[in-house]
């Protein structure tokens, strides 16, 4: 199905933005131990409250005590409490702004790291002293472009020293206790060799942020006519408290990652596009649950990576579908996604010799992302049982999965499917191929893996839902679209077995791929 910005696609934003705040309201079920932090610095400085260990030492890292404390128990009004970084990453030891606007006349921020930590999933890093607070102005609408920005004044500079690498939710409390709010950061490796690397999908968590009445999909009508044309980091978030994306496709893998104990690496999508030798020597790369938006340089590099051999999961569905490009802001470089979709001859930049900034397979610079992941996107909205096909492959050892097993609700919002009327990578096993309804049409959404001549290994979840499942348990409910315990341990125990072949090397060589096309499409 043709991907929609029309009113079905109106629909599918607003479905998932209600699916990012059930699924950010189920997270709040996790237990775990308590702990306290340690002394408090001065609110423009950051400091640890322990030693720490080396950052490539996952598991010295989550043995430390987590914090239960880390959720938001009291949002409070919209604008009670709210704030934004200048800068998506830094590296440890580097500062950043933070903007923040409340009602009320004083807050702390406390920053939590993600992780396993025992279960609790985050530990307290550092927190600040008591700030004033002040209502900061109005955002400003772009007469042009309809892109909104939060045109505020800094509020404090955190230093991150002593900061693990790694994604970091900092917590906004108001010091009356009505109203709370979280900023995301990743305070980014830097060097991935021997590594997997996390990529925090913030362009697409951008994408879909409604702050200030516009994203790029809807305006406050609703619709295509008043929808931005460009988007800016420089505004808070509006889904989830403030944690945009990150608490529904991101947080439960980064945990079930850290549990493992594997060596990780954290990244942006914003800085793999900017730096060509980032992944050099990174074992595998993750795209997470949805990690729609791209630009042609991050493209780039993880091309040239899987090629010298890095493995490539990617943990969703609808993976590289849109083109975009990244311009400065009053606040920094590569603050601002651009990306005019139908109408990209309308874009200054295409004037001006760069790609359009439109779906990468239309024209007028078609590249199919299947040519990168093996598989495609094939549309939305589903909801369907998800069929193992082939469950001797690797990926289901331990499972006990048994060919035509079906997991209800695993496949669904978007989905991918192997299609070779598009550029198709070969050899391409297809290990679980689900029957889908979407808007009237038959398909199927497929699980598929495939190895690459330079030996990396390439895994495609096919469904959006993936890393939501991650956190699937008992017998089914709110906050993980009515997904149980067993298709969350199915998951859990597939997605184990693909990062920890992977982390081990080029899988190719381990786990070659046996081309199946022929027998499961004809």
């Amino acid at each position: 199905m043709a991907h929609s910005d029309g009113p079905a696609g109106t629909d599918r934003r607003r479905f998932l933005g209600l699916a990012v705040g059930a699924a950010a309201a189920g997270a709040a079920a996790t237990a775990g131990c308590a702990s306290t932090a340690g002394p408090t610095p001065p609110a423009d400085t950051g400091r640890s409250s322990a030693a720490r260990p080396a950052p490539s030492a996952t598991a010295a890292e989550n043995a430390l005590p987590g914090d239960p404390d880390w959720r938001i128990t009291r949002p409070g009004s919209a604008e009670a409490i709210e704030g934004f970084a200048d800068r998506v990453s830094m590296l440890p030891g580097e500062p950043f702004g933070l903007y923040v606007s409340t009602t009320v006349p004083g807050f702390r921020i406390r920053a939590y790291r993600m992780g396993w930590y025992g279960g609790t999933r985050a530990r307290l890093v550092w927190h600040s002293d008591a700030l004033p607070g002040t209502r900061q102005p109005d955002p400003e609408v772009d007469a042009a472009t309809r892109q909104v920005r939060a045109g505020w004044r800094r509020t404090a500079t955190v230093q991150t020293r002593g900061w693990p690498e790694g994604s970091y939710l900092l917590r906004l409390d108001a010091e009356d206790g009505s109203a709370q709010r979280y900023v995301p950061i990743t305070v980014r490796s830097r060097a991935a060799a021997g590594r997997t690397v996390v990529v925090n999908a913030v362009t697409t968590w951008q994408a879909y942020n409604e702050w200030g009445g516009h994203n790029l999909y809807n305006g406050p009508t609703g619709g295509l006519a008043t929808r931005s044309l460009q988007v800016t980091f420089d505004r808070p978030y509006r889904y989830a408290d403030g944690a945009g994306l990150f608490l529904v496709y991101e947080a439960p893998l980064i945990a079930l990652a850290e549990r493992l104990g594997l060596p990780l690496a954290y990244t942006t999508t914003v800085d793999l596009a900017r730096d060509a030798e980032l992944l050099h020597g990174a074992t595998a790369v993750l795209s997470l649950g949805h990690d729609e938006y791209w630009s042609p340089e991050q493209r780039a590099h993880v091309a040239a990576a899987r090629d010298a051999g890095t493995n490539l999961a990617v943990l969703g569905a609808n993976c590289c579908f849109r083109r975009v490009r990244y311009e400065p802001s009053a606040l920094g470089p590569d603050r601002t996604v651009v990306c005019y979709k139908g109408a990209w001859q309308e874009d200054p930049g295409r004037r001006a010799g760069h790609p359009a900034t439109n779906d990468f397979r239309a024209a007028p610079d078609a590249d199919p992302e299947s040519s990168l992941l093996g598989v495609i996107y094939d549309g939305y909205p589903v909801d369907a049982p998800y069929v193992v096909t082939e469950p001797g492959h690797w990926v289901f050892a331990g499972t006990g999965a048994k060919a035509g097993d079906s997991f209800a609700h695993l496949v669904g919002v978007e989905y991918d499917r192997v299609n070779t009327a598009f550029p198709t990578p070969r050899p391409i096993e297809v290990v679980a191929h689900s029957p889908v309804v979407c808007d009237g049409r038959r398909s199927f959404a497929d699980t598929a893996y495939w190895t690459a001549p330079g030996g990396a290994g390439v895994f495609a979840s096919g469904t959006m839902r993936w890393v939501e499942a991650l956190d699937a348990q008992g017998p089914g409910g709110h906050g993980n679209h009515g997904m149980d315990g067993r298709t969350g341990d199915l998951v859990r125990r597939v997605t184990e077995n693909v990062l920890t072949a992977f982390a081990a090397g080029p899988a190719a060589r381990t786990h070659p791929a046996v081309d199946n096309v022929a027998a499961v499409y004809g």
